[in-house]
């Protein structure tokens, strides 16, 4: 269970829910918080966040083994993110990693931390290695732009956008315009007994800022858009988290079939939500088009310039101008789709980008 954040004592705190619970969802304007994260004045409250440290001298090389990553030469200070996936390439874990010359810094999500460690503890075997859950000793902040007084200090930068080394776009959109590169994004590690004279002075914003900022960014989020059958193409997540060059990993094959000989069966939308009902529709709503169901909400935000937004994992066959409609109870939300992921993305046979092919 997530300790409490002390931050839930600032004047007009309101705790979050859900993956969230722990920290607060906003200090009392939750539009005005957005705008301050947004333009760089202030920062986010993320202590509930999983911490999962790796030591050792076999750290890089053996998390480059396990993962969809080329890891073994990150540099210390430099940021990256990770899968492990299983064998049949469904998204186990997600993981945000910085090395700092002697440990590397898993950042995940606050219910992964602990399955994440005991699943790394099952796989040293003879390795030089040493993982731990450092959940409860650090905090994670995050903000929009690099805070020079905290320069001393563990950053992750978030590739997202940028195609990494090794990756791919499914996006529908070229790099140099995708809505990503509006939200760069740091999060900073902060040893917890320090975070209230760390943010002292700092405006603070809740996670429903960070939250609308990410959904406007066509960001994942592993547990919101993820579930027991995603695979890194429906989501664009070969672009930062997939290299497709690196030696075998558990999940390569699926990784490298639907790549190369096929489309992936289901791909992320971003939804533009008719405002007039002045409320949002929960998460897990379904989408449907006319009277099929061809997919489910997976995040919604109220974005502080674009009104109700979300993202939506829907079927491939779904029509990029097909109407939809997002239905919560008997309330329905005309939705206008803009694609993320294209419905013929993938990749041809002969159309290779340097991919190795795993095993026959």
């Amino acid at each position: 269970m997530t300790t409490p954040s002390p931050l839930l004592s600032r004047p007009g705190a309101v705790e979050a829910t859900g993956p969230d619970a722990g920290v607060a969802a906003h200090y009392g304007e939750p539009l005005r918080e957005q705008r301050a994260l947004a333009a760089g004045t202030a920062v986010v409250d993320l202590s509930h966040r999983g911490v999962v440290t790796v030591s050792g001298p076999d750290r890089l090389s053996w998390l480059n083994t396990l993962s969809s990553q080329q890891v073994a030469a990150l540099k210390p200070g430099e940021s990256s993110e990770l899968l492990l996936l299983s064998v049949q390439g469904r998204i186990d874990f997600e993981a945000r990693v910085i090395d700092d010359g002697g440990t590397t810094w898993l950042i995940v999500e606050a219910a992964e931390a602990a399955p994440l460690a005991e699943y790394l503890n099952r796989m040293k075997f003879m390795l030089r290695v040493e993982v731990d859950d450092a959940s409860a000793d650090w905090a994670v902040v995050g903000s929009t732009r690099a805070v020079p007084e905290w320069s001393g200090r563990l950053a992750w930068q978030d590739p997202w956008p940028h195609v990494a080394a090794g990756g791919y776009s499914y996006a529908t959109v070229p790099e140099e315009s995708h809505p990503g590169l509006e939200r760069p994004w740091f999060e900073y590690l902060i040893p917890a007994a320090a975070l209230e004279d760390a943010v002292k002075g700092r405006a603070l914003a809740g996670v429903l800022a960070a939250e609308a900022l990410r959904v406007a960014a066509w960001r994942p989020r592993l547990g919101a858009e993820t579930d027991d059958k995603t695979i890194p193409h429906e989501l664009d997540l070969l672009r930062t988290a997939v290299h497709l060059a690196k030696g075998c990993y558990k999940g390569q094959e699926t990784i490298a079939r639907v790549h190369n000989l096929g489309h992936p069966p289901r791909r992320l939308v971003f939804l533009q939500l008719d405002g007039s009902q002045h409320t949002l529709p929960a998460a897990g709503s379904p989408v449907m088009a006319g009277e099929r169901k061809v997919g489910t909400v997976t995040s919604v935000a109220q974005h502080y310039e674009m009104g109700p937004v979300a993202l939506a994992v829907v079927k491939r066959s779904v029509a990029p101008d097909e109407i939809l409609t997002v239905l919560d109870g008997d309330e329905p939300y005309p939705a206008a789709q803009e694609l993320i992921v294209a419905p013929d993305a993938g990749q041809v046979v002969g159309r290779q980008t340097g991919f190795l092919r795993g095993p026959r």
